[in-house]
């Protein structure tokens, strides 16, 4: 089931120019993200980890913020067969893979085409997960947006945040990137791979650990931590 895109709150930059990128990527994305997320596996076993724990012995209601493709939802869909899913993203097409990966498995779903700017789905929810999503957007939209994931939880719920990081200093940053580099390379990516994912770096916002943790605690999440970091990849986990 599909819902109409929400109303714009706000105008952001590049929000069509990021959607036509992803759409043009839509049918190979999940291949080419195995090579450009080094341990992709451990990454979103700690996320499913998490959520699992959390709502242990629950039905939960699960939102995916940037769903793209839908494979956070199908990872938390193997671990959670009694949820049910909301998958949020600008981008048509990824979310026409969505749809069809999930029917494949009969998961319980529903597909929102908007900004994570525009009004959040009405909860409660008791996970809110994203995944390689929120750096897209500017600093500020970040930051109110974690504020924004905090009203529509449950008491004690979760937010799952498997996120690209930026490291907090220049020496950091060029570190993770040759590692990255390396990593990507060792892992057979084309060099057409790369050029598509570098065209789409171009557009993201980064931020280092500590200021995902600072912001998540003025957002009023009563315990926030990181639970996986490999260079620019780590997995947060905050409770409301």
């Amino acid at each position: 089931m599909s819902a109409p895109p929400h109303p714009r709150l706000t105008d952001g930059p590049s929000v069509a120019d990021i959607s036509r990128l992803f759409d043009k990527d839509a049918e190979t994305y999940d291949q080419a993200r195995s090579r450009l997320v080094p341990d992709l596996t451990p990454f979103y076993e700690v996320a499913v980890d998490l959520a699992a724990t959390a709502v242990a012995g629950l039905s939960p209601r699960v939102l995916d913020l940037g769903a793209g493709t839908g494979l956070l939802t199908a990872e938390l869909a193997a671990a959670l067969p009694e949820a049910s899913f909301a998958l949020l993203d600008t981008s048509p097409r990824m979310l026409a893979v969505a749809r069809d990966a999930l029917a494949l498995y009969a998961v319980r779903h529903e597909t929102i085409e908007a900004d994570m700017r525009d009004p959040l789905p009405p909860g409660p929810f008791h996970i809110v997960a994203s995944a390689l999503a929120v750096h897209h957007l500017p600093h500020d939209s970040q930051r109110a947006l974690y504020a924004r994931i905090r009203e529509i939880l449950a008491p004690g719920g979760v937010f799952i945040h498997a996120e690209q990081v930026a490291g907090h200093s220049h020496q950091l940053e060029t570190l993770y990137e040759d590692m990255w580099l390396r990593d990507v390379k060792s892992r057979g990516v084309s060099a057409k791979e790369l050029a598509q994912a570098r065209t789409r770096m171009a557009h993201d916002h980064p931020v280092p650990v500590a200021t995902h943790l600072t912001w998540l605690a003025e957002a009023g999440f009563r315990e926030a931590d990181c639970f996986y970091k490999r260079y620019r990849f780590a997995v947060f986990g905050a409770w409301a």
